[in-house]
Formats: structure tokens, C-alpha cells, sequence
């Protein structure tokens, strides 16, 4: 009669055992202080303890790294709310209201270190028509800025609103934020900033934080409106 056929052990069946066992090195405490593994950190060879106290010390680098992150982070969310209640105060203590889009733009400039801004608004108010930011926008870049649904970012195509920067030649990227009553499809203005970095506007980046600063800027010089 033919004997049955024992398979072999695998390393899955001894690692269920140990996994099931877990008394078994404290029946076999010499086992487990001979367990040698493998280093990282080179060819020899280190005892389970070591090992161990190394993958503990990668993890702590780890966390470590990410604290550092989010300290930074932190920091960097701090300094922008700190910005952004400067600019926001300029534009509170501003009362003659036509020189809110100068204030707007010259303070956003200054505070989140953007090289040019302009603005241009239409259908003002007759009291401040006569004034240069009221001025010029053609009926082309007023149907442009009522079809963006959100800030446009990307580089510089030569579009009619970069010609009202100082420099436009010099700018390689840019944001054009549609100035809108809340809750109106229809713009009344365009807020463009305009930087020589190519990156500084992205046509990938997140424009959450330019809209944010649309909603600001559209509710400050609603007081030019009629």
C-alpha cells in the first residue's frame, strides 16, 4: 500500500502557525533572540530586536517629515490670512469710493507680491464713468470675462486685458479674475494680475483661492455700481 504523499511546509504554513501561536516564543525564547534579518542599511545581518528598533526609527523620520509639513503649511496659511486682512482692511478704510479699484489693485500688488495688476470696470455708476478704470474695455473682453465661470490662469496670448498692465511684454503668465454681482452670471469688470514667471499662473493650478479674492474685490467695488 502506497504511503499518502506529505506536501511540504511553506513559509505561508509556518507563518499561519506563528501567527496562531502566539505563545510560542515564550516557550522558545532562544529562537527568537537568534533570529537574524537582513539590513537595509547593508548586507549584514541584524537580530530581530535591531530590526525592528530600525523600522521604528524610519517610521519617527517619517512622522517627522510630515510634521514638518504641516508646521509648514501652517505657516504658510497663517502668512496668507495675514495678507489677505491687510488687503481687506485697505479696501474698509478706503471712503472716497472711486479710488477703490486703485486701492484694490495697488494693495493686492504689494500684499501677495504680484509685479502687475490692473482692473477695468464697465457699466459703473455715472458719478465714476469718467475715470480711466471705466474705460477701454471693449465689448469682446466683456463678453470674454462673462463666459469664464472661474478665474482663467495660463500664460500670456496676447489677450486684450493683458494690455492694460504696465508692462504686458513682460508677462509670461496670467490670472484674469471676472468681477460678477453675487449671484449674477453677467461681469462688470476683470481683475488681471500679470507675472514674468511662467509658473507663477498655471493653467493647472487650483483657483479657489483667486475666486475667494473675486468675491472680495467684486463686493468692495459694488459701490461703484448703480
Amino acid at each position: 500500500m502506497t504511503e499518502p504523499t506529505i506536501p511540504p511546509i511553506t513559509e505561508d504554513d509556518i507563518a499561519n502557525y506563528l501567527a496562531n501561536t502566539p505563545d510560542f516564543f515564550e516557550r522558545h525564547a532562544g529562537v527568537l533572540a537568534s533570529v537574524q534579518l537582513s539590513s537595509p542599511h547593508g548586507q549584514r545581518a541584524v537580530s530581530l530586536q535591531e530590526r525592528q528598533a530600525e523600522m521604528l526609527r524610519e517610521k519617527i523620520k517619517g512622522l517627522e517629515l510630515r510634521s514638518a509639513d504641516m508646521i509648514r503649511h501652517g505657516q504658510e496659511n497663517s502668512a496668507i490670512a495675514d495678507r489677505l486682512h491687510r488687503w481687506t482692511r485697505e479696501l474698509l478704510l478706503t471712503r472716497d469710493a472711486q479710488e477703490l479699484p486703485l486701492v484694490a489693485a495697488t494693495e493686492m500688488a504689494a500684499q501677495f507680491n504680484v509685479p502687475q495688476v490692473a482692473v477695468k470696470l464697465w457699466d459703473v455708476a455715472a458719478d465714476f464713468a469718467g475715470q480711466a478704470y471705466a474705460q477701454g474695455a471693449s465689448e469682446d473682453v466683456r463678453a470674454f470675462a462673462a463666459s469664464l465661470p472661474r478665474p482663467y490662469c495660463g500664460a500670456n496670448p496676447g489677450l486684450e486685458a493683458a494690455s492694460w498692465l504696465v508692462d504686458p511684454g513682460a508677462v509670461a503668465s496670467l490670472a484674469l479674475i471676472p468681477l460678477r454681482d453675487a449671484g449674477s452670471p453677467e461681469a462688470f469688470g476683470l481683475l488681471v494680475l500679470g507675472s514674468s514667471d511662467p509658473h507663477r499662473f498655471a493653467a493647472d493650478m487650483g483657483t479657489e483661492f483667486l475666486e475667494r479674492m473675486g468675491e472680495l474685490t467684486s463686493a468692495a467695488l459694488s459701490r461703484l455700481r448703480p
